[in-house]
């Protein structure tokens, strides 16, 4: 936690940045209109299948439905997507961090392919998936509690956030001196417990990702600074 805060805290004070705020903007435009294509998808296929019914109205209950269930997957699949759009535009906020407070990491560090930062994507967005996947018998069997699933998917979700948002400010240095994520478990799932419950909160949710890639590079480069210090005295 001690690491975490003062990362959050650099994150937030770099949001005013030109490199910061053009991130911001493209991943959540693109975020919102993968939802806009997603409701419009869904009004198309609930008009078709209504008028095939021959239902009254049909083109009204579309619209209804279509929104309501455009609104229930943006609640529900929001950290999936937006975190998945930022991959692509990652760098552009480790880069900005690095350059204002590690301008030696940045010089550097090296330039991700996109090849690599669409596998990193879609590595990301099958964890999630797959970790969600068997995350369900145990939130289903604890649906009697009331808050027990809840619990079970913020838990899961800020394992996979802090895992994501780290690699992010990880990736342009990995090689031999740091060939795996250097931030610490309890580190990683503490960022995203604090990132999951931003994005919980409409209309903040939307600063989440890029709040948490920035503050995951802070922390990575904490890490192998340490790390780093740490070879050098052994």
């Amino acid at each position: 936690m001690k690491q975490v805060l003062p990362a959050l805290a650099k994150a937030f004070g770099q949001l005013g940045d030109r490199a910061i705020m053009g991130v911001l903007a493209k991943s959540v435009a693109l975020t919102l209109l993968v939802f806009v294509g997603l409701g419009a998808a869904l009004f198309a296929g609930l008009n078709w299948g209504f008028a095939a019914l021959g239902l009254e109205y049909g083109g009204y209950a579309s619209a209804l439905l279509a929104t309501l269930l455009a609104v229930l997957a943006g609640w529900l699949l929001f950290r999936v997507v937006a975190v998945a759009v930022l991959q692509f535009f990652a760098d552009e906020v480790v880069i900005a961090v690095e350059k204002r407070h590690y301008p030696q990491a940045a010089a550097t560090a090296r330039a991700l392919p996109f090849r690599e930062d669409l596998a990193n994507s879609l590595r990301g967005i099958g964890r999630t998936v797959l970790v969600n996947l068997l995350a369900l018998p145990v939130a289903a069997v604890l649906v009697v509690t009331g808050i027990g699933p809840a619990i079970v998917f913020l838990t899961v979700n800020a394992w996979l956030l802090g895992r994501e948002l780290t690699d992010m400010g990880w990736l342009r240095h990995r090689g031999e001196a740091h060939p795996a994520n250097p931030v610490t478990g309890g580190t990683r799932f503490v960022l995203g417990l604090v990132i999951a419950g931003i994005m919980l909160i409409p209309f903040v949710n939307l600063l989440g990702p890029v709040i948490g890639a920035a503050a995951g590079t802070h922390l990575a480069q904490g890490a192998m600074a340490r790390r780093k210090l740490e070879s050098a005295n052994a």
